[in-house]
C-alpha cells in the first residue's frame, strides 16, 4: 500500500548542534565502527566464575541495500541479538538495520520472543523510510490455542486432524486469526484465515489405513540439520548444562587436592627426562606412582627411572 501524499504529522526539525555533529562524521569515523563482538549475559552482581545467563552479540559492516525499483546503495548493516533466560523463561531479541553514511535509517526490524509455554509471545517492529517519511508496522503474536482433534475431509477421504488456532494482534486495526489443521504425519492439511472466503487445503494425501492390531505405521521423517546454537531452547539447555558441569568439576578438584601434587610431579619428571614417547612415559609413570598422602607432598618425590625407550635428553 502506497503511503499518503501528505503526512498528518510534521517531521521534527533537526537541531543545529545535532546537524553540526553529523557533518563531522566522515568515512574515517565510520570505519572505526565496523566490528563484531560477543559478550556473556550475567547478573549485575555476578562473580567471575558464575554461569552466564545467555549471550549478546553485535556486528556492523558495509553491505548493499536493495529495494525494488531503486539502485543498490552501500550502507552500514547493523545487527545485534541476545539469547538469555528471563525469570527462568528462554527469551531472545534481535535488531537489523540499514543506515546510510549520513546516519539516515533506511530500514530497521526489531524482534522479541518470550518462549513462555504454552503461550509464547512474539513482537515485531518494522520501519522503512520512503519519500513521504517513514512507515512503522508493529505486530504482536501471543501463543497458539489448540482446538483439538477433529474429523475433516482430506483428498477423497476423511481423516482426523489436529487443529491449532493462531492469532496475530496488530498495533492498530483488527486481529488476524488462522486455523491450521495437521495430519498425524505432520503435514499441513488445511489452512484458513477466519473471515476470509478462501481456504487452502491438501488434495493428494492418502488416508492411512489401520491394520487389524490397531497399530498405525509410523510415517518416515527425513533427517533435518539441527543448528542448536540458533535454537533458543537448546542453547539455553546447553548453557545450563555447561554451568552445572563446571561447578561439578570444580567441586571434585577441591575435594581431591592430591590431584595438583600428582600432576606437578608428572610434569616435573616429564620436563627433566624429556622422553621421546611422552605417552608411554606417562603410562609407566602412573603405573608405578603411589598417590600422595597430603597436599604438601614434595614435588621432588621419587620418579620412575627412564627406560631404554625413553633416553634422557643430553644436558650441557
Amino acid at each position: 500500500m502506497e503511503p499518503p501524499a501528505e503526512c498528518p504529522r510534521e517531521t521534527p526539525a533537526l537541531a543545529e548542534e545535532n546537524a553540526k555533529f553529523l557533518n563531522l562524521i566522515g568515512p574515517g569515523e565510520l570505519e572505526r565502527c565496523l566490528f563484531t563482538e560477543t559478550l556473556d549475559v550475567v547478573a549485575a552482581d555476578a562473580q567471575p566464575r558464575d554461569a552466564a545467563w545467555g549471550r549478546w552479540w553485535v556486528s556492523a559492516r558495509w553491505a548493499p541495500y536493495e529495494r525494488a525499483g531503486e539502485p543498490a546503495r552501500s550502507c552500514l548493516l547493523v545487527q545485534a541479538g541476545c539469547r538469555r533466560r528471563q525469570d527462568g523463561v528462554p527469551a531472545s531479541s534481535s535488531l537489523k538495520a540499514y543506515v546510510t553514511p549520513e546516519m539516515e535509517t533506511l530500514e530497521q526490524e526489531e524482534q522479541e520472543c518470550l518462549e513462555h509455554r504454552p503461550y509464547p509471545v512474539r513482537r515485531r517492529t518494522h520501519m522503512v523510510s520512503h519519500q513521504h517519511g517513514m512507515t512503522v508496522t508493529k505486530t504482536l503474536q501471543e501463543g497458539e490455542h489448540a482446538l483439538g482433534v477433529q474429523p475433516q475431509a482430506v483428498g477423497s477421504g476423511e481423516a482426523e486432524v489436529f487443529v491449532i488456532e493462531r492469532a496475530v494482534h496488530a498495533g492498530a486495526g483488527a486481529s488476524t486469526v488462522w486455523h491450521s489443521s495437521f495430519l498425524p504425519s505432520g503435514r499441513l492439511a488445511r489452512l484458513v484465515q477466519v473471515g476470509s472466503p478462501m481456504v487452502m487445503r491438501l488434495q493428494d494425501e492418502p488416508v492411512p489405513a489401520t491394520d487389524t492390531d490397531g497399530v498405525k505405521p509410523l510415517p518416515p521423517f527425513p533427517k533435518q540439520p539441527l543448528d542448536w546454537e540458533e535454537d533458543i531452547q537448546l542453547f539455553s539447555w546447553f548453557l545450563d548444562r555447561k554451568g552445572e558441569l563446571q561447578e561439578y568439576h570444580a567441586a571434585y578438584i577441591q575435594q581431591h587436592p592430591e590431584l595438583q601434587v600428582l600432576l606437578s610431579d608428572f610434569l616435573l619428571a616429564l620436563l627433566l627426562q624429556q622422553p621421546q614417547d611422552p605417552v608411554s612415559f606417562a603410562a609407566e609413570f602412573f603405573a608405578h606412582k603411589e598417590p600422595p598422602e597430603t597436599r604438601f607432598t614434595s614435588s621432588g618425590a621419587a620418579n620412575p627411572s627412564p627406560s631404554p625407550s625413553h633416553p634422557v635428553a643430553n644436558r650441557e
